[in-house]
């Protein structure tokens, strides 16, 4: 038995003891293949702290069913979903379900590609309510190509609130909302990384 085995084990009988009912408890023995294997592995003082944490990252990866490599776009990462869109050709990737595309030669297209943060409403994703220099702004934007890793801007909006959609008349506890872009600088990042989505 490894001296990573050994330790986890030890620890973990502790852990059941004083907690019961700690929510590891179930995955004791895949925690302990896993040590021991870390063990097996012949990482030195200077390497493990990296391979430890590749490794932790790897599988909380996994279990949240995230991507560990670049989407490819490949045919066999799409499926399609038209049965479900009112007729349009719609395709959605098997591996990030963010992603789509219309049609199945259609340029794929992220919908977390911009979270808005406004400064009274907080995060959203929208593809309406955004307006820079008169046109729409959505959180989804295209993908420039492939392969391709999923990137998520955070980009800061001034929010506006109003009576109603028609007579736009500002009150600080209006039900209709509208946002603008605060600072461009941040958009100019967003379109470094992908194509723009007009809508």
């Amino acid at each position: 038995m490894t001296n990573s085995k050994l330790h986890a084990k030890r620890e973990l009988e502790l852990l059941e003891k004083t907690t019961p009912d700690a929510i590891i408890t179930p995955f004791k023995n895949e925690i302990l293949a896993l040590c021991e294997a870390f063990g097996k592995s012949g990482q030195s003082g200077g390497s493990a702290p990296f391979t430890a944490t590749a490794i932790s990252q790897a599988v909380k990866k996994l279990m949240m069913f995230e991507t560990l490599a670049p989407l490819t776009g490949e045919d066999s990462e799409w499926e399609d979903i038209s049965e479900y869109s009112n007729g349009e050709s719609i395709f959605q990737n098997n591996r990030d379900s963010r992603v789509f595309k219309n049609g199945k030669d259609g340029q794929a297209y992220f919908i977390e590609a911009i979270v808005f943060d406004g400064d009274i409403g907080g995060r959203f994703t929208g593809n309406g309510s955004v307006t820079h220099n008169g046109e729409n702004i959505s959180s989804s934007q295209y993908i420039k190509e492939f392969p391709f890793i999923p990137k998520t801007f955070y980009v800061d909006v001034i929010d506006h609130r109003w009576v109603d959609k028609e007579e736009k008349t500002p009150d600080e506890n209006g039900d209709w909302w509208t946002h603008s872009i605060k600072d461009e600088n941040q958009l100019n990042e967003v379109f470094e990384y992908y194509d723009k989505l007009t809508s």
